[in-house]
C-alpha cells in the first residue's frame, strides 16, 4: 500500500518545506507548537537541539515520485540521554559494561522525541486524510526504515518517546519493547465545563479545597499579584524576564538551561499565538513568571516552564497550577498538562494519565534483559497507579 514511496533522511529541516511538514500535524495532539517546522528549526538554529549539544537532527520522510510528503518522523542521533525524560542510563551502563570490550557502545542512539519536554503525542506522522489502513502501512514503513538505519550504521537502537497508544501498539507488534509511565493532567469537566475556578474547587474533597485556598491566600498576603500576557501582548522585555527566571531554575539545580534566550525570543516572535505568560509582581516589580504553551486545535495547554527571583511560600503552585487552571477554565480549554512526575499534582486536581515509549535494541542479550526489566517495572507502576486512584481528589459525582 506504500509502493512507490522513497524513504529519505535529512540532517536539516532546510531540505523539507515547512508547509508540507506542518500539514502532517493537523489534528495531532501534542504537535503544536512542539513539532512544528518553526519550533524544531529554532531548536537547531539557536544551538539547543543541535550537533554541538549532542542532538544531531536526522529527520525521516516518505515521499512519492512527485515529492509529496506522505509521512515523517522527527529523529535525532543522540550522544547522551539528557533532555528525554525517559531514563535509560542504566541500560546504557549495562550495555557498555557487557559489550564495550567487543567494540560496541550504547551511544550514539536514535531518538524520536520533543527535545527537552515530555510531550505525549504522535511520532510517526502521516498525511491528513489517509485511511486508517494507509496510515498503518505508512507507520510500518517508518518503523522499518528506522530499524534498518540502526542496523546499517551499527547503532545500539532506536527510541520513540511519549508516542501515542496506537503507535505503541503497532511498534509492539513489530517487535519493539514498550515502556509505560505516568503523567498528571487536568481535564475540564464534561459535558458541562467548569464555570470558574471556584466551581472547580467545589468539585474537590474538602481537605483538598481548603489546602488550595490556604496556598492561594499565602501568596496574596505576601503582596503578590499576577498579570496575564497572551500572544502578541508578550513583549520582548517580557520574554527577556521570563528567560532570566527560567534559567535561574536550572542554575539553582547546578544545571545549564537547555533552551537559550535567543530560542525563546525567536519562537515568541514567530508563533505568538501559542503562548500565555503569567507574571507575578510584588511592589510593582516582576518577581516570577510561568509560561504555558497552547495547542488551539486540540484545546490543550502545556505548563512546562517557570522560575522565580524571590522566595515566596506557595508561589510555585500559584504560578504553575492555579493561575493557568483559572485561565484554562475561562477560555474553555479541555486539558492542562502539568509535565513529568510530581504526584503532588494529584492533590491539585491533576489526574494520573498513562504514557508510553517504544524501544528497539539491536543486541539480543540487552533486549532480553530490558524486556525482563520492563515487566517488573510495569508491575510496580500498576501498583503505584492503583495507589493514586485510591487518593482521587474529587468528590463522587451524583
Amino acid at each position: 500500500m506504500v509502493a512507490g514511496l522513497t524513504a529519505r533522511w535529512h540532517d536539516s529541516l532546510d531540505t523539507i518545506a515547512a508547509p508540507a511538514w506542518d500539514a502532517l500535524l493537523d489534528g495531532v495532539p501534542g504537535a503544536r507548537p512542539f513539532l512544528t517546522h518553526n519550533w524544531l528549526k529554532a531548536l537547531t538554529d539557536h544551538g539547543c537541539a543541535a550537533p554541538d549539544t549532542g542532538w544531531q537532527p536526522l529527520y525521516l520522510t516518505l515521499e512519492d515520485a512527485d515529492g509529496r510528503l506522505w509521512a515523517a518522523c522527527p529523529l535525532y542521533l543522540k550522544a547522551h540521554s539528557y533532555g528525554e525524560y525517559v531514563f535509560d542510563w542504566s541500560w546504557a551502563d549495562a550495555h557498555d559494561r557487557a559489550l564495550a570490550a567487543q567494540g560496541h557502545r550504547y551511544y550514539p542512539k536514535l531518538v524520536s522525541a520533543v527535545p527537552f519536554s515530555p510531550i505525549p503525542g504522535q511520532r510517526l506522522l502521516t498525511a491528513p486524510g489517509a485511511t486508517e489502513a494507509r496510515c498503518h502501512a505508512l507507520r510500518a514503513r517508518l518503523l522499518a526504515a528506522v530499524r534498518a538505519r540502526c542496523t546499517q550504521e551499527g547503532w545500539s537502537g532506536a527510541h520513540l518517546l511519549f508516542l501515542s497508544e496506537a503507535e505503541a501498539g503497532q511498534a509492539c507488534q513489530a517487535g519493539w519493547l514498550v515502556r509505560h509511565g505516568v503523567q498528571f493532567h487536568w481535564l475540564n469537566r464534561s459535558p458541562a465545563p467548569y464555570a470558574d475556578f471556584d466551581d472547580f474547587l467545589s468539585s474537590l474533597h474538602r481537605d483538598k479545597r481548603k489546602k488550595i485556598q490556604q496556598e492561594r491566600r499565602k501568596v496574596r498576603e505576601a503582596g503578590v499579584s499576577f498579570s496575564v500576557l497572551e500572544g502578541q501582548c508578550i513583549r520582548p522585555q517580557d520574554w527577556a524576564f521570563f528567560y532570566g527566571c527560567y534559567a535561574r531554575t536550572y542554575l539553582e539545580h547546578g544545571q545549564h538551561p537547555y533552551l537559550s534566550r535567543d530560542f525563546w525570543m525567536a519562537v515568541g516572535a514567530n508563533a505568538p499565538e501559542h503562548w500565555v505568560m503569567f507574571v507575578a509582581e510584588m511592589h510593582g516589580e516582576p518577581v516570577a513568571a510561568s509560561l504555558v504553551a497552547l495547542d488551539h486545535q486540540t484545546g490543550t495547554a502545556y505548563g512546562r516552564y517557570w522560575g522565580s527571583m524571590a522566595q515566596v511560600s506557595c508561589l510555585h503552585f500559584e504560578a504553575c497550577y492555579y493561575q493557568p487552571l483559572a485561565w484554562c477554565i475561562a477560555r474553555g480549554m479541555a486539558r492542562f498538562e502539568g509535565g513529568a512526575q510530581g504526584e503532588h499534582k494529584l492533590a491539585r486536581g491533576l489526574l494520573p494519565v498513562g504514557t508510553r515509549s517504544a524501544h528497539w535494541l539491536a543486541h539480543d542479550g540487552l533486549r532480553t534483559a530490558v524486556a525482563d526489566f520492563l515487566g517488573r517495572e510495569d508491575a510496580g507502576l500498576s501498583h503505584y497507579v492503583n495507589e493514586l486512584n485510591d487518593r482521587m481528589p474529587f468528590k463522587p459525582q451524583d
